[in-house]
């Protein structure tokens, strides 16, 4: 049985979005509540040479459009990484949702085979089938990104487990 591209993808990216988003929200009413400043989770990392909470966030959400944007073979959407807020940080990946959820099933025929440039014309281009794309680069970084954020507001006391990670599936 052949996996479709798109199904390795999408559900999976919506599927981490949607626990990242439950997450983010969990650790703001948790800030709250205590009166704790946002900015100490929203700045908060595992090791100072990381990036904190929120850049990880955006990442996360930047891999996700541009998987399902390079595969589905479409502009991949631009972002201001102006975000500095919880809300802001939800509004990001619930844009990324819809986004993900806007992509057809039908644009990813083609994907397995379709050439992925990255970073085109420049040193750094790097150039992949769609399954490699997303099997050995575009995947991995997601979920290192996704798992990153979960760690960080592990470490800082959230009350967070396994199967908030995971999420609805």
């Amino acid at each position: 049985m052949t996996v479709s591209m798109y199904t390795a993808s999408v559900p999976v990216l919506q599927q981490l979005l949607g626990s990242l988003s439950t997450i983010l929200a969990r650790t703001q009413a948790h800030a709250a509540e205590r009166k704790i400043d946002a900015d100490a989770y929203l700045q908060a990392r595992l090791f100072p040479d990381m990036f904190p909470l929120l850049r990880q966030v955006q990442i996360a959400c930047d891999f996700a459009k541009g998987i399902g944007a390079r595969l589905a073979d479409v502009a991949v959407p631009a972002y201001d990484d102006s975000e500095r807020s919880f809300d802001e940080l939800l509004a990001r990946v619930a844009k990324t949702r819809e986004f993900l959820e806007s992509l057809e099933p039908a644009l990813f025929e083609g994907a397995h085979d379709r050439e992925i440039v990255l970073r085109a014309g420049t040193p750094k281009e790097r150039r992949f089938s769609g399954h490699d794309y997303l099997v050995h680069y575009g995947l991995p970084q997601f979920f290192f990104h996704a798992t990153t954020a979960y760690a960080i507001l592990r470490n800082n006391g959230m009350d967070i487990g396994k199967r908030d990670f995971m999420g609805e599936y």
